[in-house]
C-alpha cells in the first residue's frame, strides 16, 4: 500500500515552519535521499535522511501560513517574502494522509559565522506567474534550474 503525500512542512533554521498543501506545489524533485545515523544537537543517535539536492515550485496560492504553523515572520510579510529574505530552510517533513512523516535534511553550509543562511539555497519569485522557486543544491542555483520560468 503506497502512502499519499498530503503536504510538505519546511523547517527554517530559526525554528519557524511553513506547511504547504500538495495542491499548491508544482515542480518537486528530491535528489538522492540516503539513510545516515548521527547525533543532532547532542541527542541520542538517530536515523536521518539527507538528500543531495532539492528543487520546488510553489504556486502563489501557497504564500500563506497554516494555522498549525506558529510563524510571526510569515504572518507579517508572507511566506514567499520570508523565504526570499532568509535562505535558511534546513529540513522538511513529507506529511502523508496516514502514518508517520518522513524527515529529509537539505545540504546546508553556513554563509557566515552567524550560521543563519545557507550558501546552497537560492530562491526567487517568477515575475510572470508569481510562483516561488526554491533550489537547495551545492552545484546549481535557482537561475540554473528554473531560468525558463523566472521571466
Amino acid at each position: 500500500m503506497s502512502r499519499q503525500m498530503k503536504a510538505l512542512k519546511l523547517f527554517f533554521r530559526n525554528g519557524e515552519t511553513w506547511t504547504i498543501d500538495r495542491r499548491h506545489i508544482g515542480d518537486l524533485w528530491i535528489k538522492q535521499v540516503t539513510t545516515s545515523y548521527g547525533r543532532i544537537n547532542g541527542s541520542d543517535f538517530v536515523e536521518i535522511h539527507p538528500c543531495a539536492a532539492f528543487k520546488m515550485e510553489v504556486y502563489q496560492e501557497g504564500d500563506h501560513v497554516a494555522t498549525s504553523d506558529i510563524n510571526l515572520g510569515g504572518l507579517e510579510m508572507g511566506m514567499f517574502s520570508r523565504a526570499l529574505k532568509y535562505q535558511d530552510i534546513e529540513y522538511m517533513e513529507i506529511v502523508y494522509q496516514n502514518g508517520v512523516p518522513d524527515t529529509i535534511y537539505f545540504p546546508y553550509t553556513d554563509k557566515d559565522e552567524e550560521g543563519l543562511d545557507n550558501v546552497n539555497q537560492t530562491t526567487k519569485v517568477s515575475e510572470s506567474t508569481k510562483n516561488l522557486y526554491v533550489v537547495i543544491d551545492p552545484d546549481n542555483t535557482v537561475d540554473d534550474v528554473y531560468s525558463d520560468y523566472l521571466a
